[in-house]
């Protein structure tokens, strides 16, 4: 159980790390930037508290705003995916295929399972934040483009940082 959270705090760290050093400074076209910060979210353990899923959010997006000077959309998207988070787990396969202390991800659920939760989960969050960041619905259909071609963009990264950590049996 230790060894659990030492490793979520090292993603944790180094996510954070990441997204502000590398990540925020990748503009493609001047408005492709990948967030990866949010896959700290998707590879929680399932059973963990739905309290420490928002806290886990909270912190996460509390540390991208401050870095990112982004005044709170970070941590209201990401603590919208992580209340959202087991719902979708429950949409996509029921409760009862989880094992106890399984964390999503390609090794135990495989490619297909893992590439819709973290689309629909980074869709949430991806639309969430530029509708919170433009704070308009003015281009509306303009927002929508630029987040859904985020969302592809981020998926890239999300599924490349996957497949870096994923360990074969």
């Amino acid at each position: 159980m230790t060894k659990l959270i030492f490793n979520n705090i090292l993603r944790f760290i180094i996510l954070v790390i990441l997204q502000v050093l590398v990540f925020n400074n990748i503009h493609v076209f001047s408005y492709l930037s990948p967030f990866i910060y949010i896959i700290f979210v998707f590879l929680l353990p399932f059973n963990t508290p739905r309290w420490i899923l928002l806290l886990s959010g909270f912190f996460m997006g509390l540390c991208l705003d401050f870095f990112s000077n982004t005044g709170g959309v970070h941590t209201a998207a990401t603590i919208l995916i992580a209340f959202i988070r087991p719902w979708v787990q429950n949409i996509i396969t029921p409760t009862h295929e989880y094992e106890t202390g399984m964390q999503p991800g390609i090794k135990g659920l495989g490619f297909k399972w893992f590439f819709l939760y973290t689309l629909i989960l980074t869709s949430i969050h991806h639309v969430c934040y530029y509708y919170l960041e433009i704070f308009s619905f003015d281009n509306f259909f303009r927002t929508l483009k630029f987040a859904l071609l985020n969302v592809a963009f981020s998926m890239f990264f999300i599924l490349i940082f996957q497949y870096l950590f994923y360990k074969r049996k």
